[in-house]
């Protein structure tokens, strides 16, 4: 598959994504204070996210490995968007209902190249290959 189509793809799965983030952090923010929800909402949607990805944009057998690995992929997504959240409400005056919204889209193409590189990521480990040679 190429890049161009693993990008449509991972777009395709981030909208989808941030469509089940955005449904969390509402029903949360009911109970809830902003930011708390947004985290929550946040460690939720991953996981989808992760299987989503995994089978869908780079059609690869999802591992435990991959799944320990992946929360890497939305470090930066978590700082940009966090950050970016609370920059909006608190700095800015948006309202906590849509900030989160504007913030993710300054973090996707970080978090594509960042996912990408672990997602193809081979599971072997040094150690087997150098029992092969």
């Amino acid at each position: 598959m190429t890049v161009t189509a693993q990008m449509a793809r991972f777009a395709l799965v981030g909208v989808v994504n941030t469509g089940t983030y955005y449904g969390f952090y509402l029903a949360l923010l009911s109970v809830l204070p902003y930011l708390a929800a947004h985290v929550i909402a946040f460690a939720l949607s991953m996981i989808g996210s992760f299987l989503l990805n995994s089978y869908f944009t780079y059609r690869t057998r999802p591992t435990w490995r991959k799944l320990l690995l992946f929360p890497l992929t939305n470090a930066a997504n978590f700082v940009i968007t966090t950050g970016g959240v609370w920059l909006l409400v608190d700095r800015a005056g948006f309202s906590s209902r849509y900030a989160p919204l504007v913030a993710a889209v300054a973090a996707i193409p970080i978090t594509f190249v960042v996912s990408r590189a672990i997602m193809l990521r081979p599971d072997v480990r040094p150690e087997a290959v150098e029992r092969v040679r």
